[in-house]
C-alpha cells in the first residue's frame, strides 16, 4: 500500500476529535469536461435533460476552484467520458484519517464512477473499504463529521441504506448518528444538512422525520442550530463548503446571510445554478480528503446504534397486501429493509413466504416496529431459538421492563420449543406462562409473585385470519372492515347489520350491547327494548346513567326531566332521575322493580323479564348510584369481560369511554359495529386495526330506529318468500 504523507496513520487512536481547521486541508475536485443532465435520477433532474449550458457549466466550476484554491489545496481526479455526475465528488467516498469507505452507488447511472474513484483513493495511499454490492452509500454525500463533537452524522432514506451505518462505525472507529430523510428533493445529507466549524449546525428541519430531528436537537445547542426556509433550502444554502470561518455557497438570503454572519462567519456567495439542474451545489462539486482523528480523552466512542432483525411472513402476502403494508410499515417508522428470500405460491391456494432483514436506527424504534410487524403476522426469524424470553414477576401487580403487550389477535408463545396459544385473549396485557406450561393474557394487576412474562418480542407471533382472495366469495356482511362509514350510507350499513343480527340469533349466536343514556335521550330506548324482546341480544353493558334514564322514562315520561314525546322540559324535572334513582334504592334493585311493577316496560324491563344479564359500571359522577352498579372498577371491568367472552357481535351505542373500554377487552374476530354522533369516537374504535369492526356515524336513535324497521321488515311474510 502507498503512503501518504498528507494522511496520518491512526490506527492506535480510538478516540478523537477532529482535526483543527488552522492544518492545511486538502479537498477533491472534478473538471467538468462531460458534465451534463443525462438522465433523472432525482427531481432536479426533471425537465433539465440536456438543458444544462456546458460553458457556463465550467466557468461556475472554475469560478468555485478559484475560491476553494484560495482557502485549502485542491486536487483533481480525471474527469471520464460516460459519466457526468463524476463532477459530483462529494460521492466518491467517505475519508478519516488513511481510510477511505469507496460509495456504492443506487443508480446504475453512477455506478461506473466507482473504479475511479478507487484508483485515485488507492494511488493516494488510502486504505480501501467496499461496502457489499447490493448495500447503497454514496459516501460524504450522506456522511459529515460533525465540527465539535467528532461524531459521524448519517443520513439514509433515498440513496444510502441505513444497514450501511454499522459498516461506517466500525471501520472508521466513529459513533454514527443515524439521521432520515423524508423529503425527496433533499435526497442526500449534505443537500440540506451542513455541520460547521465550532459546533454549529447549519440545516433544513422539514428535510427529516421527527425522531432525527428530536437526535439532533439532543445533539446541537438551540443557539448553535440555524434552521433555514425552503426559500433557502431549495437553492441548496446547506449545500456548503465550510473551511474555517468561511462558508463558500451558491446563492442565500440576506437574512440567512445576516444570521451566519452573526455567528462569526464568512458567508462566500458563486453562482452553481448550471449544477442546480442536476441536484447539487458546492459541497456536492468537492470531496474533503483530510479528515484528522487526534486523541482526546473526552471523547468516548461508542459504535452505531443501528440494529437489525430478521422477521419471517407467510401468507397470501401478494393478494393480502400484507407484504406492502409490512415495508412499509418499516420505513414509515424510520427503518430500512433487505428482502432477503421471497417465495411466491405457485398455486392459487399456496402460500407466500418472506425473509426480510429490519434495520431500525435505534433500540426504540426497533420495538415500535416489531411491535407492529408481529401484530401483522411477522414472526422473529434471527435467533437460533424462537423461544421466548421469560422474566419472572417478583413484585405483585408489576411486570418485568419491556414486557410484551398483547395485541387483540390470537398470540402464540413459544416455550421449550413448542408454540402455546394464549387464553383470555386482549389488548394491553401482559402474557404469563405458568408452571405448567399454558400462556395466558392477564393485566398487569392480576400478575402475581412467581408469573413468568414474555419479554421483548422473540418467541411470539400473531394469528391473523388470511384476507378474502375472492371479493365474490366474502359473506354479505362485507361492509365489515369499511372502517368508518358515513352517514349517507346508514340505510346499506344498517341492512347489512340487521343481516347479520338474524343469522347470529338464528343459530344461537351472541349479541353484546354497550350503550350510554343517549340511547334514551334520542328517543332509541323503546327500538332497544324490541331488540332484546325479540331475543336479539344477549348481554347488555352500560353505566348507571343509562339505567337511570331508562327507567325515568317507563315510570315518569321523561329523560333528564324532558317529555321525550313533547321534546318540552317538565316543571321539577330535573330532579325525576333523582326520584328513580330513590325508588329503585327501595326496593333494593332493579329486579326487584320490575317485579314490583314500579319498572313496566323499557331496556331495564326487558332485560329482567328475558332473562338477559346486565353489568352497569359506576363512574365518580354517578348519583345515588342505583344498587345494581358497581361502583368497584375493577369488578366492573372484570365482569364486563366475562359477559364479552364468547361474543359473535358487539354493537356500541353512543358510549364513548364503555365503547373504548370494551373494544380494549375484545379479541380480534369479534365483529363490532360502533354507532355515535362524533366521529372521534367511531375512529378510535376503528383504528384497533381489526378487520371485523366498522363505525357509523349518525344519531344512535335513528340508527335503531331503521335496524327495527329492518328486522321487523325480513320479518314479514313477504321477507321469507312466503
Amino acid at each position: 500500500m502507498m503512503s501518504n504523507p498528507n494522511v496520518p496513520n491512526l490506527a492506535n487512536s480510538p478516540n478523537y476529535l477532529l482535526l483543527s481547521m488552522t492544518a492545511q486541508l486538502n479537498y477533491l475536485m472534478c473538471a467538468p469536461d462531460h458534465y451534463d443532465v443525462d438522465y433523472v435520477i432525482n427531481p432536479w433532474m426533471e425537465g433539465n435533460v440536456h438543458k444544462s449550458s456546458r460553458d457556463r457549466a465550467v466557468v461556475q466550476w472554475q469560478k468555485l476552484h478559484e475560491v476553494l484554491k484560495g482557502l485549502v489545496n485542491v486536487e483533481l481526479v480525471t474527469p471520464a467520458k460516460g459519466w457526468p455526475d463524476m463532477v459530483f465528488t462529494a460521492n466518491a467516498g467517505l475519508v478519516l484519517g488513511d481510510k477511505a469507505v469507496l460509495s456504492r452507488f443506487l443508480h446504475k447511472e453512477r455506478q461506473g464512477e466507482e473504479p475511479y474513484f478507487k484508483a485515485w483513493f488507492e494511488s493516494k495511499g488510502f486504505t480501501v473499504f467496499e461496502l457489499p454490492k447490493d448495500l447503497p452509500f454514496e459516501g460524504a454525500g450522506d456522511a459529515l463529521f460533525d465540527r465539535n463533537g467528532g461524531w459521524l452524522w448519517a443520513g439514509y432514506g433515498f440513496r444510502s441504506e441505513l444497514d450501511a451505518h454499522p459498516y461506517l462505525a466500525k471501520w472508521l472507529d466513529v459513533e454514527v448518528l443515524s439521521l432520515r430523510l423524508i423529503d425527496n428533493r433533499f435526497y442526500h445529507l449534505d443537500t440540506c444538512f451542513c455541520p460547521l466549524t465550532g459546533g454549529y449546525l447549519l440545516y433544513y428541519p422539514p428535510a427529516f422525520d421527527s425522531y432525527s430531528n428530536r437526535l439532533i436537537e439532543m445533539r446541537v445547542p438551540a443557539d448553535k442550530r440555524i434552521a433555514i426556509e425552503e426559500a433557502d433550502a431549495v437553492n441548496f444554502a446547506c449545500n456548503a463548503v465550510n473551511v474555517d470561518r468561511n462558508v463558500v455557497m451558491n446563492k442565500i438570503s440576506d437574512r440567512l446571510k445576516q444570521q451566519i454572519t452573526n455567528c462569526g462567519f464568512t458567508v462566500i456567495e458563486t453562482p452553481l445554478t448550471e449544477f442546480l439542474k442536476a441536484g447539487g451545489a458546492a459541497k456536492c462539486l468537492t470531496l474533503r480528503t483530510i479528515e484528522v482523528p487526534v486523541t482526546n480523552e473526552q471523547v468516548t466512542i461508542e459504535q452505531s446504534g443501528v440494529e437489525a432483525r430478521i422477521v419471517e411472513l407467510r401468507g397470501h402476502l401478494l393478494d393480502s397486501g400484507i407484504i406492502n403494508r409490512a415495508l412499509d410499515l418499516v420505513t414509515d417508522n424510520g427503518g430500512s429493509f433487505q428482502v432477503l428470500e421471497f417465495s411466491l405460491g405457485e398455486q392459487r391456494q399456496s402460500t407466500s413466504l418472506a425473509r426480510i432483514r429490519i434495520s431500525a436506527p435505534s433500540h426504540d424504534l426497533m420495538e415500535t416496529i416489531m411491535g407492529e410487524l408481529i401484530e401483522i403476522g411477522a414472526v422473529l426469524q434471527d435467533r437460533d431459538t424462537c423461544a421466548a424470553n421469560l422474566e419472572p414477576v417478583l413484585q405483585d401487580g408489576v411486570a418485568p421492563d419491556d414486557f410484551y403487550v398483547s395485541t387483540i389477535y390470537p398470540t402464540e408463545a413459544c416455550v421449550d420449543g413448542e408454540w402455546i396459544r394464549c387464553t383470555n385473549q386482549r389488548m394491553d396485557a401482559a402474557i404469563a406462562i405458568s408452571a405448567d406450561g399454558s400462556a395466558k393474557c392477564k393485566l398487569l394487576r392480576d400478575l402475581v409473585v412467581g408469573d413468568r412474562v414474555v419479554v421483548g418480542y422473540d418467541g411470539v407471533r400473531t394469528v391473523r385470519k388470511p384476507e378474502a382472495r375472492d371479493t365474490a366469495k366474502k359473506e354479505e356482511f362485507s361492509f365489515m372492515g369499511a372502517g368508518v362509514s358515513s352517514e349517507r350510507r346508514v340505510e346499506l350499513v344498517v341492512e347489512q347489520i340487521a343481516w347479520e343480527l338474524r343469522q347470529i340469533r338464528d343459530r344461537g349466536g351472541k349479541l353484546v350491547i354497550s350503550c350510554g343514556p343517549v340511547v334514551v335521550h334520542t328517543g332509541g330506548a323503546p327500538h332497544l327494548a324490541y331488540l332484546i324482546r325479540e331475543g336479539y341480544v344477549q348481554s347488555m353493558l352500560g353505566g348507571n346513567a343509562i339505567a337511570v334514564h331508562d327507567m325515568e322514562q317507563s315510570s315518569m315520561g321523561t329523560s333528564l326531566g324532558v317529555d321525550l314525546k313533547r321534546g318540552v322540559s317538565v316543571k321539577g324535572g330535573h330532579r325525576h332521575h333523582l326520584k328513580v334513582i330513590n325508588s329503585v334504592r327501595r326496593y333494593g334493585s332493579i329486579h326487584k322493580a320490575v317485579e314490583a311493577g314500579f319498572v313496566k316496560t323499557g331496556v331495564m324491563y326487558e332485560c329482567v323479564t328475558n332473562n338477559v344479564p346486565f353489568v352497569l359500571a359506576g363512574s365518580i359522577r354517578d348519583d345515588g348510584p342505583l344498587p345494581d352498579t358497581v361502583m368497584d372498577l375493577l369488578e366492573a371491568q372484570r365482569l364486563y369481560s366475562e359477559q364479552i367472552r364468547g361474543a359473535d357481535m358487539i354493537l356500541m351505542l353512543s358510549s364513548m369511554l364503555h365503547s373504548i373500554g370494551v373494544g380494549n377487552m375484545t379479541p380480534a374476530g369479534v365483529k363490532m359495529v360502533c354507532v355515535d354522533i362524533n366521529p372521534a369516537v367511531v375512529t378510535k374504535l376503528a383504528d384497533r386495526g381489526s378487520v371485523e369492526s366498522v363505525g357509523v356515524v349518525t344519531d344512535v336513535g335513528l340508527f335503531l330506529s331503521l335496524l327495527v324497521q329492518q328486522l321487523k321488515k325480513m320479518d314479514s311474510p313477504v321477507a321469507v318468500g312466503v
